[in-house]
């Protein structure tokens, strides 16, 4: 008889004051119900809690926010705002979710399936000629249709998850 080791759930509930840059390599649910300061990404879910206060910018899968942030927040698949949320700053879901009460002051940009050379740069924080360095050496997953070159987003997640990605 085969026992399956169940893979435990990482939880990680931050009710504290913190400043800094964390990075999530593997999936969490990440809740933060104090205040943070800096820089944060994460795999997995991050829930931003009804009393806390965020001044970071942000890059997670699933974001959903209860408390006030100010900053720029990437979420890769979903960025839910709910009514008690306070939001300032640009915000680049996949899919947005926003309760009624929520307030958002800032630009929205869903994020497409694909992406254009101009929208990869801003996607990944990097200048354009990166971009185009790296796709023309075939260091970069795209496709060329034409002059143009195309991005497959779930890819360049993966090959940004893989660390080949040179800053």
């Amino acid at each position: 008889m085969a026992f399956r080791k169940k893979l435990e759930e990482k939880v990680l509930d931050v009710d504290a004051a913190m400043q800094g840059s964390m990075i999530f390599r593997d999936p969490v649910n990440l809740r933060i119900n104090g205040k943070f300061e800096g820089t944060l990404e994460t795999k997995g879910n991050l829930t931003i809690g009804q009393n806390a206060v965020v001044l970071a910018d942000i890059i997670g899968d699933n974001i959903v926010i209860g408390g006030k942030v100010k900053g720029r927040i990437t979420a890769r698949e979903s960025l839910t705002l709910l009514p008690t949320a306070v939001t300032e700053g640009d915000i680049y879901p996949a899919k947005l979710n926003v309760a009624e009460g929520a307030i958002l002051e800032g630009r929205c940009s869903m994020l497409q399936d694909f992406l254009n050379s101009e929208e990869l740069a801003r996607y990944l924080e990097v200048d354009m000629n990166s971009v185009m360095e790296w796709a023309n050496s075939g260091k970069l997953p795209a496709n060329k249709e034409g002059n143009n070159w195309k991005f497959e987003r779930k890819a360049i997640d993966q090959w940004v998850a893989s660390g080949k990605i040179e800053r």
